[in-house]
């Protein structure tokens, strides 16, 4: 299984997760909400990032779940 970034988008009046680059939804459900909960989830277990998109498809929220240094560079 590949490490994608997960993505919550909207998907014909309900609300998919979709790995990055994946043409088809890993699932689909009915409210935002519980396709954040799947994606956290998904992420969380293969260490990659999550994008939370609003119904006009733009980027609304990110969390990441990968090996972030600390303290922070920069």
């Amino acid at each position: 299984m590949t490490k994608r970034d997960q993505h919550v988008v909207p998907h014909d009046g309900r609300w998919a997760v979709k790995g990055a680059g994946a043409e088809r939804a890993t699932v689909v459900v009915d409210t935002q909400k519980e396709a954040i909960d799947r994606a956290r989830e998904i992420a969380s277990n293969q260490g990659t990032e999550l994008f939370v998109h609003g119904r006009d498809g733009r980027i609304r929220e990110r969390d990441s779940h990968g090996n972030d240094p600390w303290p922070p560079k920069g």
